[in-house]
């Protein structure tokens, strides 16, 4: 990463989580959907933003790309395996490597955003394999089956999770009934520790890790829990129960669906559980120990559109009413609600960028009391649904449309 990169971690994410290491990796650097840019548009024109370019050869997929300094990385299915591609900044291939066989039950294509740290890659496949990658050549460095190796059990739709690296770990949830969750040595795919958690399969999330003095935790979901892991020991902290179904009546494809990444500030874990608990809002003890809920609210049924957190207001999509929600971060109370379809947000320069699951983006203005559309465009290339997260570097908005991806220049002239 870049020096710029370091420097706006240091400013930005420091105060609100105790993030330090700068990875690029899936909703940004800090996984929260924070994108620290500045001098974008306010509004957009009639029609959107100019299209700087697209590709449409990156393969079956619903994974959002990851954007370093000088490459775009990001997956792709194609007849039947999976594929890591290298482009540069102008959307050409510069290199692609398999990374063996991709999902192709159901929705077929990749999840995944690519977690790049320093000269590694780290690609988790809707398998739920995951594989070792040289970022410069597309060499593959490791490997690890997530049946054969960790006696892993797969979801209905796939396994999406973007792999996250703390130091010399990588994590992965195989879902096993004694290999839950796992810890391995990212040089070498060697298991470091193995949590049993609570037998269940695998929840579709892509881990956060809170920093706390005495010790990191690791926090995910498996069908019906969400685990506070020990990072360094891989002991089980606690649970949280998704109670919404009840244990006689849980079987796959019911109740277990967990997309969101969560968040943590200022002593408070925030996730959003559409197929579990809604929108929840914890108090972690200081040990990292124990949770207590402070709220929860059950009319936030938002499964995989992910959420951001912007001073004292949360801002996540509903998919019953499909509607984008402001909730006040102390009371959980909706203080708004705007029509505009259920979808991926992201924040940007005081603003939201909004991809609903029609294909249409949207700027919106984040006013807790009014939000406001700013701009909208439909997007027109690609193919099957449209549930990519939206990404944002250096003043370029990136869209992930199935075998298409779209640049588009959102920078004040």
């Amino acid at each position: 990463m870049n020096i710029r990169h370091t420097l706006i971690a240091l400013l930005f994410l420091l105060p609100a989580s105790g993030y330090v290491q700068t990875n690029a990796q899936w909703r940004g650097m800090a996984r929260d959907g924070m994108y620290h840019e500045t001098n974008l548009l306010k509004t957009w024109p009639l029609n959107g933003p100019e299209m700087l370019w697209k590709n449409e050869t990156v393969g079956n997929g619903y994974g959002s790309p990851t954007i370093t300094a000088d490459r775009i990385y990001i997956c792709g299915e194609v007849d039947t395996v999976g594929y890591l591609f290298a482009l540069d900044l102008a959307g050409k291939l510069i290199w692609k490597t398999d990374y063996r066989n991709e999902w192709v039950l159901n929705y077929q294509g990749s999840r995944c955003a690519p977690t790049v740290v320093g000269d590694l890659i780290y690609v988790c496949s809707g398998l739920g394999n995951l594989a070792c990658i040289d970022a410069k050549t597309g060499a593959k460095k490791w490997f690890v089956d997530m049946c054969k190796d960790l006696h892993g059990r797969f979801t209905l739709f796939g396994h999406a999770e973007s792999s996250l690296v703390e130091g010399d770990k990588v994590f992965l949830v195989p879902g096993g009934a004694d290999t839950n969750v796992v810890a391995m040595n990212r040089f070498t795919g060697k298991i470091i520790w193995v949590c049993k958690g609570n037998s269940e399969i695998p929840g579709y999330n892509s881990p956060y890790m809170i920093r706390l003095p005495g010790r990191n935790v690791l926090v995910t979901f498996s069908a019906y829990s969400m685990m506070g892991i020990d990072a360094g020991t891989g002991e089980l902290l606690w649970t949280h129960e998704q109670d919404n179904i009840p244990v006689g009546e849980r079987k796959l494809g019911n109740g277990d669906t967990h997309s969101n990444t969560v968040f943590y500030e200022n002593g408070f874990i925030y996730y959003i559980a559409g197929d579990g608990n809604g929108a929840v809002k914890l108090e972690l003890s200081e040990d990292g120990r124990q949770i207590k809920q402070v709220w929860r609210n059950k009319t936030i049924d938002n499964y995989m559109g992910g959420f951001v957190k912007q001073g004292n207001y949360l801002f996540s999509c509903t998919s019953e009413k499909k509607q984008l929600k402001c909730l006040n971060a102390a009371t959980g109370l909706v203080t708004d609600s705007l029509k505009c379809g259920t979808g991926a947000i992201i924040w940007a320069d005081s603003l939201l960028c909004y991809y609903n699951q029609q294909g249409v983006v949207y700027l919106i203005k984040p006013n807790p009391m009014k939000m406001e559309k700013l701009g909208s465009f439909k997007v027109m290339a690609g193919t099957k649904e449209h549930f990519s997260h939206p990404v944002i570097h250096n003043g370029v908005l990136y869209i992930r449309h199935g075998k298409a991806l779209m640049a588009y220049d959102i920078r004040k002239k």
